[in-house]
């Protein structure tokens, strides 16, 4: 009779939680351990009925010990936690939920992979979109918020995979290997769980694991980052580029999107703004021709995608008054992109939590801002800001009083910009509930006035 094998999953959350079950359908005997006691009730529930052990509030030095075979560890738990310097002493693997799910892929599914330090989650949307559009049959699963073992019982041969891949899930990948490895660009991020730029970095490069002259790699032609990090990968290459034409690859060539330098969509029929948007679908085009994905298709996806929620996401139009949710940009740099993506006139709703970071690094992407409308704790340091940079400026309270004084200060051509550059805990629990209130702010504003 051969011996159970013990599994140690070290971190809750969704891929906790998935990876649990998973283990336990293998006929692992699984162990799970999360530092915070506040965990949702009917999962814990679920867990236990499987026979699940669960240990939560904290992490006793005797629970893990030289009798579990794999410890399963959560993506944002850094590699020098004492559990898995511990799995390493006793030479237990340590891998995450990705590299678990990988293991037990069927044969021939097709893997597209998606990494980079911006536009990951609406370059991964795109690319799904435009697949399903067309009868493919394609799952979307990975850092975008679906665990990817959720899903390894209903892949078969011909299936293809979408995965949004983080820097924090390629820490612990050993087997895992695409088909076709998509990075988006290269810039400073997560040094704090990295300990370095370099280190950040080389996570990133494994995307490309494994790779063969039969896989693909697409890569960024106006990123030199990104250039430099793949310049020793075994992959095939293709590019996109919104700076320079790009005979066999994407880019913007009269106003177009183009790839193979046919015309393949309009970018003044784009409702995602900026060039940041423009590289994504790109990119997302570069994929999905691979797939055979006709221009038809592109064209009516592309022309309803208003863009991934709380991400420069197009709201709507209220007599010719463009709205857009940007509730993600909780730091300056995210404002300076969504600011950067418009050359109509801008009004920005701009507030929320006060960290006591300064608003001065705005100050040069403000030549199409005519008005600012601020709310929350940090309404009085965007008021002096603006006045110190001679651009007018309301305060209010709160995002709903804030919101209706924007559209009555707007006119037929302005955009109304929520890209608040603060987080939005002063009086939203995270910035999803704060974008899904503008954008029911902005709905009353349309029954009411349109």
């Amino acid at each position: 009779m051969c011996e159970v094998k013990k599994a140690f999953v070290l971190g809750m959350a969704r891929s906790g939680y998935e990876a649990a079950k998973f283990l336990v359908n293998k006929d692992y005997s699984v162990v799970i351990n999360d530092s915070k006691k506040d965990q949702n009730p009917d999962q814990i529930k679920e867990l236990h009925k499987l026979g699940i052990k669960i240990h939560l509030g904290g992490h006793p030095e005797e629970l893990f010990d030289s009798t579990f075979d794999l410890l399963v560890k959560n993506p944002g738990i850094p590699n020098n936690h004492a559990y898995v310097k511990k799995a390493a002493e006793l030479n237990i693997p340590v891998i995450n939920e990705l590299e678990l799910a990988y293991r037990y892929f069927p044969k021939g599914v097709k893997i597209i992979g998606v990494t980079g330090t911006n536009g990951k989650t609406t370059t991964t949307t795109i690319i799904y979109k435009l697949l399903v559009e067309t009868g493919k049959p394609a799952y979307l699963m990975g850092n975008i918020g679906f665990p990817v073992c959720s899903f390894v019982s209903k892949l078969k041969t011909g299936d293809i995979a979408v995965m949004e891949v983080s820097d924090h899930q390629l820490c612990n990948v050993i087997e895992y290997k695409t088909d076709i490895s998509l990075l988006t660009n290269i810039s400073e991020a997560h040094l704090d769980f990295h300990g370095n730029y370099s280190t950040y970095k080389s996570m990133k490069k494994r995307i490309f694991n494994h790779h063969t002259k039969d896989d693909l790699a697409i890569l960024n032609l106006d990123d030199e980052e990104s250039l430099n990090l793949s310049k020793d990968i075994k992959s095939a290459r293709k590019y996109f580029s919104s700076l320079s034409k790009n005979d066999k690859g994407a880019s913007i060539i009269d106003g177009h999107i183009c790839y193979n330098n046919e015309k393949v969509f309009a970018l003044k029929d784009l409702k995602v703004k900026g060039r940041h948007n423009y590289e994504n679908v790109m990119a997302a085009i570069a994929v999905v021709k691979e797939f055979g994905v006709d221009n038809e298709a592109i064209i009516k996806v592309l022309s309803s995608f208003g863009g991934v929620a709380h991400r420069l996401e197009y709201v709507t139009t209220i007599n010719d008054i463009e709205f857009y949710n940007d509730s993600k940009a909780t730091n300056i740099t995210s404002t300076q992109i969504a600011l950067s993506s418009f050359d109509n006139p801008t009004i920005l709703l701009l507030g929320g939590l006060d960290r006591g970071h300064s608003f001065s690094e705005l100050k040069d992407y403000l030549k199409n801002t005519k008005l600012i409308v601020a709310f929350g704790q940090t309404k009085e340091r965007i008021c002096s800001f603006a006045s110190e940079n001679n651009i007018p400026c309301k305060a209010f309270d709160n995002l709903e009083e804030a919101t209706f004084e924007a559209y009555f200060n707007a006119v037929a051509g302005d955009v109304v910009l929520l890209s608040p550059a603060c987080a939005s805990w002063d009086q939203y629990d995270n910035f999803e509930i704060r974008g899904d209130m503008f954008k029911k702010y902005v709905e009353n504003l349309s029954r009411k006035y349109e």
